[in-house]
């Protein structure tokens, strides 16, 4: 199996520092965008954890005898115990947590695992899917057919997340199996980009581009509309099965 990929990450703005945190590791098939909450520093501290720790878990020895499924939630557990209890060792970190989103690709196939808001797509010429469901309270009132896309987009108030990695010491993730096919690219981001760049306009930057371009186009965008939030793209692009 081969593949190839590239990540870029910008502070965005309006923000001092980038609580974004993101990983590639080829070798362990493992791709992880996380976006930090809880103040200057815990956001930051939460975030570096978590990917820490998923690499810890799905890279252990042992991770052979687990389902893929069954790693990623560890992984997520293992995370969210951590941080939580790093937590309430120091009184700055209170309250931290983070979003996180990954791809783990084993056995020809590809594992997307989320909490929070930062987002996977798949994009197959010349269209794209969001392939993940945020747990925000925007989305929820969504869902439950309180607020249109439309009206949510000029809503108040939509970086409020519902689920997010360490806010709580146990967290529960979904995890979606997908066989993959030649060509097919994965989109992993916080909302620093989804937030900014619409999913037309996504689109239209993978249609556009050379896949070495897209997350600098990516970034480019996100800055030009405004650039509220921190903002990390990864892209993984499946090059041979």
């Amino acid at each position: 199996m081969r593949f190839q990929s590239w990540c870029l990450s910008d502070k965005g703005l309006k923000r001092e520092g980038n609580q974004d945190s993101f990983l590639i590791d080829e070798r362990l098939g493992l791709f992880i965008v996380a976006d930090g909450v809880g103040g200057h520093q815990g956001g930051e501290v939460a975030s570096a954890i978590a990917v820490e720790t998923v690499r810890e878990v799905v890279g252990h020895p042992k991770a052979g005898r687990f389902t893929p499924k069954e790693v990623l939630y560890q992984a997520y557990e293992e995370a969210s115990h951590r941080i939580f209890d790093r937590a309430n060792q120091d009184i700055k970190l209170n309250g931290m947590g983070t979003t996180m989103v990954m791809g783990y690709i084993r056995e020809n196939k590809i594992y997307i695992a989320n909490v929070g808001d930062s987002r996977s797509y798949l994009y197959r010429k010349p269209y794209i899917w969001q392939m993940t469901e945020d747990h925000s309270l925007i989305n929820e009132q969504i869902r439950l057919g309180l607020l249109t896309e439309e009206q949510a987009h000029k809503t108040i108030g939509k970086n409020v997340i519902t689920r997010s990695v360490g806010f709580e010491r146990d967290v529960f993730p979904d995890v979606i199996e997908r066989e993959f096919s030649v060509g097919d690219v994965f989109l992993f981001c916080s909302d620093g980009l989804s937030g900014m760049v619409d999913d037309q306009l996504m689109c239209q930057i993978f249609n556009q581009n050379p896949m070495d371009k897209v997350t600098p186009k990516m970034i480019e965008h996100a800055l030009a509309n405004g650039g509220d939030d921190n903002v990390t793209v990864l892209v993984l692009q499946i090059q041979d099965v």
